[in-house]
């Protein structure tokens, strides 16, 4: 097949500065310092900016390293990882929104990218001025605008609201219109980043449906998520970004496989970290999560039907009613069991610091390698807390 994307060792670094401070500095030499500082500012300027530089140290950070892959026309290829492994910036390299630092990629084809939710749009014009003017960023003609405007606007579903400044819209119509006119715009190469977190479920199976499309259609897919389930329902190969590095490029259930079994060798007993926070306003922060054997031994490997106790310490700053959740996740991707209290009451929740525990009887899952994504939301079903891999 035509080679469309060819990336050779491509790597993008960043300068990070970092202030010296003293670790202790009493209240009088603060004063005195603002004191001197003024008077270097007014007497000594030139002085006064080298011992400010002076204050200062550098590091570089390599947010991309030796990347190198190629892409075949009509490929659908998602690209995993921890956030922070690189994943955006390859994105934006790829729809030449960033300059490498160092390497080459060449592109055979227009591209259309959807990286962040209300990108090229502007939030004083309409959803009708903004499909023109999100349009002709992507490189679509005022025409070309037109044939396809009541698709777009159909497919967006916010027709409703066309004539209403964007400003006024949420993040998920927001995510909507943009998407609709990138998903329309005839590209040989359609970029979509973590976006399709902020629509609905419906939307997002309708999103997902219409790349598969795309690409039946011919066109290439890049697709960056956190839901490996909806990598895997879309994508058939899979690059795995670990540190800025391609750690494995290889058929989707694979390099999904991978991904997971680097989770589950650390969800013994971990920490949860904002790297595995997906949603949630936070109201609930899960501090904590542990996996054990029912006589309470933490461990990561059972025998078929045996029990699991799952415990997770958590702080709350909400007060309601609310409603905890599990989903288990086998090595494809694909969610096989889930549960909430909803179905039989849900907790009243107050400030302070609590453990969460699940048991299990005679739990009859098939061997494999299995993550848990755990949640919280309130009687409204508004998300509190989202915990993937955990």
């Amino acid at each position: 097949m035509k080679q469309i994307i060819s990336v050779e060792g491509l790597g993008k670094k960043y300068v990070i500065s970092h202030e010296r401070r003293e670790p202790y500095t009493a209240l009088r030499d603060i004063i005195s310092n603002k004191f001197r500082s003024a008077g270097r500012r007014i007497l000594h300027t030139f002085t006064m900016q080298q011992s400010l530089s002076a204050d200062l140290s550098h590091e570089e950070f390599w947010a991309l390293r030796d990347v190198s892959f190629d892409v075949n026309e009509g490929d659908r290829i998602g690209i995993i990882g921890r956030n922070g492994a690189g994943k955006s910036t390859l994105l934006k390299i790829l729809s030449r929104i960033t300059e490498p630092t160092e390497g080459q990629v060449r592109l055979r084809g227009r591209v259309a990218s959807l990286l962040e939710v209300g990108t090229g749009f502007h939030p004083e014009l309409t959803g009708r001025e903004n499909i023109f003017l999100n349009g002709a960023i992507l490189g679509m003609g005022k025409a070309e605008i037109k044939e396809k405007f009541d698709e777009i606007v159909a497919f967006s579903e916010v027709e409703k609201f066309l004539d209403t400044p964007v400003k006024r819209y949420s993040s998920g119509m927001y995510m909507r219109l943009a998407f609709a006119v990138a998903a329309h715009l005839d590209s040989e190469i359609l970029v979509v980043d973590e976006v399709l977190a902020v629509g609905d479920a419906q939307f997002q199976k309708k999103c997902l449906g219409k790349m598969e499309e795309v690409a039946k259609g011919g066109r290439t897919v890049l697709f960056v998520s956190h839901n490996v389930g909806a990598v895997s329902a879309l994508c058939e190969k899979c690059i795995l970004l670990k540190s800025g590095r391609i750690s494995m490029y290889a058929s989707t259930q694979n390099v999904i496989a991978a991904y997971n079994s680097a989770i589950q060798e650390k969800a013994t007993s971990v920490a949860v970290t904002s790297l595995m926070r997906n949603r949630g306003d936070s109201t609930i922060r899960f501090i904590e999560s542990s996996i054990m054997d029912i006589a309470g031994q933490h461990k990561n490997q059972f025998l078929i039907g045996e029990e699991i106790r799952l415990e997770i310490r958590l702080k709350s700053r909400f007060i309601g009613r609310i409603s905890f959740w599990i989903i288990i996740i086998d090595s494809s991707g694909k969610a096989i069991l889930s549960t909430h209290q909803r179905d039989s009451g849900m907790f009243d929740m107050i400030y302070g610091e609590f453990r969460l525990a699940y048991e299990t009887e005679a739990f009859g899952l098939m061997p494999d390698n299995y993550t848990i994504s755990a949640g919280a939301f309130d009687s409204g079903l508004h998300f509190l807390e989202w915990i993937d891999g955990c």
